[in-house]
């Protein structure tokens, strides 16, 4: 939190009259630790605080650095900070044994100044990755030049190499001191430190903090104003309500403006609070909920819908096809036993059957309509449900996962929430479905909203919804009334009113995101800070 700007104190300045309140209120507001580490930086100029714990008789450092923060946050301290970078030595024998360049160099020294690398390692007592280390550093330091004989590679000790035979060079020097005590960076010559840190596990480097506490003007002012150093009851008990002692307990007076941490409970993904908000809508409206399975059958999920069987969505780009062979149950359908529904859907595909259509006019396929899908639709919900209850007043909703062969992008997913409805009684009618879909919207926060013509396979007439959002119409949805291939052999006799929207677009305009992955990425900080669908 920002230092508060309160005053300076002057010499012989009388501070104005709403600065000594404000203080004298901040005063009155300190906590017990607040009040003793101010008369333990009283008399000081600043204090570590190790040493503001000694004086102010704290039992641990973090009680310390907790009041000290509030102060900070309070404008009556400030908080000191200096970095300093040790340096320890990382490996022992590096001390012990030395460098191996300078391991090499006084083997060469032995061996007449020059030596072959198979003899450095079976006599030098170097292994392999040694020898490789110690010849880039020889050569770095110009201790010695290389030269071939007979395919061999010699080490021959140079001018300079001879001179440091017996001398322990910077570097060297330094990894000794490292060996007995700890070292601040700033105290080791820079070209040393450098080639050092330049070397694997030679130097080991830490970071420790020094903080000074001191306190500003501010603070300085209400320690000279004198504080009394007493305990405060911070919350009223049953046990002082009972026996009466809240009458004789001096309570802690608290700022409610002053900084504090955003609690962070659990709480409901905003996705589901959208889902539980939707639910309510058609709740309070009138309708039920119902379930459905995520595996169906063509038949359901397409036949029973008159979507033919040759329509571009039963392709595999588009439909997740399962293994699992499907079969029917006659006793699904409406407990017609004497029916098979086979031969009702078969007939109203190839010649429209008892319903007035002429149907698709080619030859169903029996053995396609067995097959087992992932739903694409939640529609398949509501099929079922008017198959099984075909007598009116119907009036159902279902909220539900989907899914569709889609490529993942900032608009699609291959698994997504449909939200399904469908209301069927006497005089239905497409007034009555427009009202319903602008009060769902309406309920949603949406104030214009824009019903137009459009095409779908099993309502007709059909209409899309669209929504005005950031200047633009944003399209949410389709919707209907089923035509008769789809009732009819159902049983049901009356208009059925259907919609069908989807939940993640509308999740995206309520929370204001662009791509539709967002909604299921766990961004901590996100799901911490939206804010609460209401």
């Amino acid at each position: 939190m920002n230092k508060v700007p309160i005053f300076r104190i002057q010499a012989g300045e009388r501070l104005a009259d709403i600065d000594e309140k404000k203080l004298m209120r901040i005063k009155e507001e300190l906590s017990h630790n607040e009040r003793r580490l101010i008369i333990a930086l009283s008399d000081e100029r600043s204090l570590k605080p190790d040493k503001a714990m000694r004086k102010g008789g704290f039992s641990q450092e973090v009680e310390v650095m907790n009041a000290a923060s509030w102060l900070r946050s309070k404008g009556l301290l400030d908080i000191q900070e200096e970095v300093f970078k040790k340096v320890t030595l990382g490996r022992k024998t590096y001390s012990t044994q030395g460098l191996p360049e300078r391991k090499v160099l006084e083997f060469l020294a032995k061996n007449d100044g020059i030596a072959s690398l198979e003899e450095m390692e079976k006599k030098g007592g170097l292994n392999k990755q040694e020898i490789g280390i110690a010849i880039g550093w020889l050569n770095r330091k110009k201790w010695v030049r290389m030269k071939k004989e007979g395919g061999d590679t010699f080490l021959v000790i140079s001018e300079i190499g001879k001179k440091a035979v017996g001398k322990k060079e910077e570097d060297e020097r330094m990894i000794d001191i490292l060996a007995r005590k700890e070292m601040d960076v700033s105290d080791i010559p820079s070209e040393v430190y450098k080639a050092l840190k330049g070397r694997k596990d030679v130097i080991s480097e830490k970071e420790e903090v020094i903080r000074r506490l001191e306190l500003t003007e501010e603070g300085r002012w209400i320690a000279q104003s004198g504080i009394e150093l007493k305990r405060e009851a911070t919350q009223l008990t049953p046990e002082m309500l009972r026996s009466g002692k809240w009458k004789d307990v001096e309570f802690r007076r608290y700022d409610v403006l002053t900084f504090a941490p955003t609690p962070l409970g659990g709480r409901m993904h905003p996705l589901t609070q959208i889902i539980e908000k939707i639910r309510r809508i058609f709740l309070d409206m009138g309708f039920q909920e119902i379930t459905g399975n995520y595996a169906e059958l063509e038949l359901w999920n397409m036949d029973a819908l008159f979507i033919p069987q040759d329509h571009p969505a039963r392709d595999e780009q588009d439909t997740f096809y399962v293994e699992t062979v499907g079969k029917l149950d006659p006793m699904e359908f409406n407990e017609r036993k004497e029916m098979d529904p086979y031969e009702v859907f078969r007939e109203v595909h190839e010649t429209g059957g008892n319903t007035g259509s002429t149907g698709w006019q080619y030859k169903w396929s029996r053995e396609k309509a067995d097959k087992p899908i992932l739903r694409t639709h939640t529609t398949v919900n509501t099929i079922r449900y008017v198959y099984d209850h075909p007598e009116p007043p119907i009036k159902v909703f279902s909220l539900e996962k989907v899914f569709r062969n889609e490529s993942i992008d900032a608009t699609h997913l291959p698994e997504f929430y449909q939200i399904e409805g469908i209301l069927a009684e006497e005089g239905a009618s497409m007034d009555m479905l427009v009202g319903i879909l602008k009060e769902f919207y309406r309920k949603m926060g949406f104030e214009e909203i824009r019903i137009r013509p459009g095409y779908f396979p099993y309502t007709e007439p059909s209409l899309e919804v669209d929504v005005f959002f950031k200047g633009k119409w944003m399209e949410l949805g389709g919707s209907g009334i089923f035509r008769p291939e789809v009732t009819l052999p159902a049983g049901v006799k009356v208009p059925v009113l259907a919609w069908g929207l989807g939940l993640e677009r509308l999740a995206m305009m309520v929370l204001d995101l662009k791509d539709i992955r967002d909604l299921y990425i766990s961004d901590v900080d996100w799901l911490r800070n939206v804010p609460f669908v209401k």
